[in-house]
């Protein structure tokens, strides 16, 4: 529980002014990522996902529900989640009702799923545990 509290203290923390210089490096990286970020094959989706525990394909996106102990919990992995998300420049779909949390990952720019999608759901499973 303290790892999900002190990402929302973090994210808590951020100063107004520090924003907009860090949002930009985030779009800049953001744009080089995209175009370089190949759709997955099938074969290299399958063998992604038996490093995945948790992780499905539904609708053409990766897909995980999370349950956590309390609704602090599941907003504080949000937050974690977040942090990470905006440093790649590569942000969620998700839903939170109180401890659960249920997240969908494509990357929209290439059209389907990439390695990005990949590494923020291993780093999302790193975080929830």
């Amino acid at each position: 529980m303290l790892k999900w509290l002190m990402g929302l203290l973090l994210v808590m923390t951020f100063s107004l002014s520090s924003l907009p210089a860090y949002g930009a490096n985030v779009v800049i990286i953001h744009s080089i990522i995209s175009m370089a970020a190949p759709v997955l094959t099938a074969d290299q989706l399958d063998n992604a996902l038996n490093d995945l525990t948790g992780w499905t394909v539904e609708s053409g996106k990766l897909h995980r529900d999370y349950r956590f102990d309390s609704f602090v919990e599941a907003f504080g992995f949000m937050s974690s989640v977040a942090l990470v998300a905006e440093a790649m420049g590569h942000h969620p779909e998700w839903f939170n009702v109180y401890n659960r949390v249920s997240i969908d990952l494509v990357t929209h720019d290439s059209g389907g799923i990439t390695q990005l999608d990949v590494d923020l759901a291993k780093k999302a499973n790193q975080l929830a545990r």
